[in-house]
């Protein structure tokens, strides 16, 4: 098997291994039933992660993977628009890439119990792209931020669900935009000193 071929086959499998955990959490969730979300055996999964722990670790890492690049699409930019518009398209590419993984990442914030205090650095990535710090950021900002954050996960899954992610991403990204209190081109104004540049 061919070295892209084999990390799109374990990529498919992380995110369908996330979007278990989420919904039932890791300890609920065996590898038959991940095996059997991606159409493999067990033996067949076991070959391309050893144990469910391996698989779990492997999950983590991938999250923090995409965290990263991320942050790196958007370190060099002064915190603004064009920040903003920046980070938000850079985390609607992953989630649209990735709905496991944004499933898994929601999971904290929508079911007591099941998320992965390893998962923190997620939450802070996301801040981060968007030049917030939680201890310091005004609180306006703060909330902005973490409702743009939670519209782009939504919306994204949404997406999935409806196999709408290509139609949609141009209105996610306006409406993530928007929560962050920038006006998209084409957006009504009622106040003309509203428009930014």
């Amino acid at each position: 098997m061919t070295r892209p071929f084999r990390q799109q086959i374990d990529e498919g499998i992380l995110d369908q291994a996330a979007a278990l955990f989420a919904r039932r959490g890791f300890a609920k969730t065996s590898v038959q039933d991940i095996a059997g979300a991606v159409g493999l055996s067990k033996a067949g999964l076991l070959h391309h992660f050893a144990t469910k722990d391996a698989l779990r670790a492997a999950v983590l890492a991938q999250a923090e993977t995409l965290g990263r690049r991320v942050l790196d699409q958007v370190r060099d930019l002064p915190p603004g628009a064009a920040r903003d518009r920046r980070a938000v398209e850079a985390l609607i590419d992953v989630a649209l890439a990735h709905p496991g993984m944004v499933a898994l990442l929601l999971t904290p914030a929508t079911q007591d119990g099941l998320g992965d205090p390893e998962l923190e650095f997620a939450t802070a990535a996301a801040l981060q792209a968007f030049g917030v710090d939680p201890d310091t950021a005004e609180p306006e900002r703060f909330v902005r931020v973490v409702g743009a954050c939670a519209a782009l996960a939504v919306l994204t899954l949404a997406a999935h669900r409806e196999n709408q992610t290509t139609a949609w991403r141009q209105h996610v990204v306006a409406t993530c935009f928007d929560a962050l209190g920038h006006r998209g081109p084409g957006a009504a104004v009622s106040d003309p000193d509203q428009v930014e540049a």
